[in-house]
């Protein structure tokens, strides 16, 4: 495990792994045999290049200046050939600007613009080893984990420091249409990093994620997930979420009726000082013509009226892909938020709308457009446009963003 700081290696179930993963490997091969694979897979391994070129601009109401971020990441990866059943996977992530960095980064001091959570520096963004068969596999190190559709565990890909986690994970296929999940997670390194800082670039952590996915008859999918998530140094975020998700897609000729039922009820965990009881809940359903697609959702998380701290906790969440792009709710407000939005895709086209209101109280929060557009150059390069503007009513105030990104990818 990497991070600044402890290292997640020495925890009993990081040593148990790494004592585990050697007598395996050692029972496929002679010592002399793993040293000689050793040679060979290195010499004879992947390397993938991503480079990530974004301009993002912000003007919001309260500042008298606009944000602009010229940034690039650039990221290598190297994946050596397997040794038996073990594997290996390296990525190393560097963050830039090109010209001036007239925005707030969370790390330059420059308060007087808007935020553009994007730091410089340069980090480990994975490195783990796996255990693999033909039932699942076993992975120790700083990971990507993305459960379902990220309401409640994810990467945060969209920003240019992804979230990682430095984890123990088990995936197991006891049979051809169920999968089991479970991580113990030591470590969070966040989109605010690489260097020390005001929001944290790390939780330490003691977490728990439970997740087991069956695939039904028909093209329907159930999920049910336990996640028991302790933060150390984050303890009145600390929660433990339970819950179900049903997913179905119905057949009707030309047309396809996808449809997303979800409920999870979440309470304080660890050393969380707030005792509280929240929910969440998710009704989604669309039609599919084509190459076109329709949705309408609701999704609420909950809160209180009248007691403060009482809302729904998702700190590790990507929330920008479901809360509105101009990131309005990457915290839920006190009195909870329902979010009912329409969403069209077709091609490379998105196009949303987002209406916010209190889940506890009768406020009005505002609406949101938002709008993309990606055009797969060929198959290295990808240029994608996006705009989203936020109109409050009580909550937050006006924003308009809009980025201009160019991928490639060797």
């Amino acid at each position: 495990m990497i991070q600044s700081g402890t290292s997640s290696v020495g925890c009993p179930a990081g040593k148990a792994l790494v004592f585990a993963a050697v007598a395996l490997g050692a029972g496929s091969a002679s010592a002399q045999e793993a040293a000689s694979s050793l040679g060979n897979a290195i010499a004879n391994g992947d390397v993938a290049m991503e480079f990530r070129y974004r301009m993002e601009t912000v003007d919001q109401t309260g500042f008298e200046e606009d944000a602009m971020a010229s940034v690039l990441k650039s990221r290598i990866s190297f994946r050596p050939l397997d040794i038996g059943n073990l594997g290996f996977f390296f990525e190393l992530d560097n963050v830039s600007y090109l010209g001036d960095d007239d925005f707030n980064s969370t790390r330059n001091g420059k308060t007087e613009y808007p935020l553009i959570a994007d730091p410089d520096g340069t980090h480990v963004n994975q490195a783990y080893m796996d255990f693999r068969n033909e039932g699942g596999y076993i992975r120790l190190g700083r990971q990507r984990i993305n459960l379902d559709e990220q309401r409640f565990i994810g990467g945060v890909a969209w920003r240019q420091n992804e979230q990682t986690m430095d984890a123990l994970t088990v995936v197991n296929n006891p049979l051809d249409n169920v999968s089991l999940h479970y991580s113990y997670v030591h470590g969070v390194s966040r989109i605010f990093g690489p260097e020390d800082g005001i929001p944290t670039d790390f939780y330490d952590s003691n977490t728990h994620l439970f997740n087991a996915a069956i695939d039904l008859a028909l093209g329907g999918r159930l999920v049910l997930y336990h996640y028991a998530i302790d933060l150390e140094n984050a303890a009145p975020l600390s929660n433990r979420t339970t819950g179900v998700r049903f997913s179905q897609t119905i057949e009707g000729g030309e047309l396809e009726f996808p449809f997303n039922l979800e409920y999870a009820r979440q309470g304080d965990y660890g050393d969380n000082p707030i005792a509280y009881d929240s929910s969440f809940l998710l009704l989604e359903g669309g039609v599919d013509i084509r190459d076109l697609r329709l949705m309408l959702g609701h999704q609420q998380f909950g809160g209180d009226l009248s007691e403060p701290q009482m809302m729904f906790r998702t700190p590790l969440a990507t929330l920008h892909r479901y809360q509105g792009w101009t990131d309005r709710f990457l915290t839920i407000p006190g009195q909870g938020v329902e979010n009912t939005y329409l969403t069209l895709t077709s091609g490379g086209l998105t196009l949303s709308w987002h209406d916010f209101s209190s889940e506890a109280g009768p406020d009005h929060y505002g609406s949101e457009w938002n709008i993309s557009w990606q055009y797969a150059i060929d198959e290295n390069y990808t240029l994608l446009l996006k705009y989203a503007t936020y109109d409050p009513d009580t909550h937050a105030t006006d924003v308009d963003k809009a980025w201009v990104q160019f991928t490639a990818t060797f």
